[in-house]
């Protein structure tokens, strides 16, 4: 397929969710149901681009839908995860890293357990830049994952009270997603955590800075549950404390059951990024309303879409 030169992603960074307008979110997403209607079609799209992934902190789910997106392109990866098999581990700077790696790919997913390293990433490499998540901060392409799931699913990504539950503080998922819909229209947010993981102050201004949208914080689970269009369930992460005691005080503060699960609407939809701990009961996964596989699996037609947006490839 040739290369779209009218194409507005054309060689664009994406490592904050606010990079892209609601109006892009919007064309993604279609052309995400796109490829999902047609794979054929698009199997070819990124025949001789090459697709480097740089993960310097775990990852199952965001490494291999990217590498599984490329691919199913007909594209091919080269992969560094581990970042003790990497230079890094030398001591070469992020900067020289990317800079020798973008001689090697047409474009670069990087996860780093630093905030900000994304954009550090962007600014030294001629090649784009996909922030596969940077410390505690952002994860632009889960949000692509889960605004698809919401629309998919609900229909809509305007008029929604979205319950953001768990870890808010450290939840660079939830950081993304919910500055991604407070630019739409009428969403109401209700945030249950714990007070010592409770949204980020920066977060909530800029939030509200967004968009006249209405946020409220609890503590608990219940009476907040049943109006919700979307319960996104989040993970106490451990990797995030200094103190193991705080991580083993907190981490069953919020488990999702079937008893509390009866308290939803029954055209609601419970949505998890992964990896689940202990936060949403097993027996849930059985209950329709229980969408985090199927949000897995649109997360290789999302970053599908992404990659040959931003390749330029029609």
């Amino acid at each position: 397929m040739s290369a779209n030169k009218g194409n507005a992603f054309l060689g664009r960074h994406f490592v904050d969710a606010l990079d892209f307008s609601p109006q892009e979110y919007d064309a993604l997403l279609d052309l995400a149901r796109a490829i999902h209607r047609d794979p054929a079609a698009y199997a070819q799209a990124c025949r001789g681009k090459l697709l480097a992934t740089l993960f310097f902190e775990p990852s199952t789910r965001t490494r291999l839908s990217f590498e599984a997106a490329m691919l199913r392109l007909g594209g091919q990866i080269i992969t560094v995860a581990d970042p003790q098999t990497s230079s890094a581990a030398k001591g070469e700077s992020l900067a020289d890293t990317i800079r020798t790696v973008a001689g090697y790919a047409d474009i670069i997913v990087m996860r780093h357990p630093k905030e900000g390293a994304a954009k550090l990433a962007a600014l030294h490499s001629p090649v784009p830049i996909i922030n596969g998540g940077d410390g505690a901060r952002e994860h632009p392409t889960q949000t692509l994952t889960d605004l698809f799931t919401i629309r998919e699913y609900r229909g809509r990504l305007e008029g929604l009270t979205v319950a953001f539950c768990g870890d808010l503080r450290y939840g660079r998922t939830v950081h993304s997603l919910i500055k991604a819909l407070a630019c739409r229209k009428d969403n109401r947010f209700v945030l249950i955590s714990p007070e010592e993981l409770r949204l980020p102050d920066t977060v909530k201004e800029e939030v509200k800075n967004l968009g006249r949208v209405e946020v409220r914080e609890l503590e608990r689970m219940e009476g907040a549950l049943g109006e919700a269009d979307v319960l996104y369930m989040t993970r106490v992460q451990k990797e995030r404390f200094f103190n193991e005691e705080d991580y083993i005080r907190l981490r069953d503060f919020y488990v999702l059951t079937r008893d509390r699960l009866r308290e939803m609407k029954e055209d609601a939809i419970v949505m998890h990024p992964l990896p689940r701990v202990s936060e949403i009961a097993y027996e849930v996964d059985q209950d329709k309303r229980a969408v985090y596989f199927q949000q897995a699996r649109l997360g290789v037609l999302a970053r599908m879409a992404l990659i040959a947006s931003i390749l330029g490839v029609t």
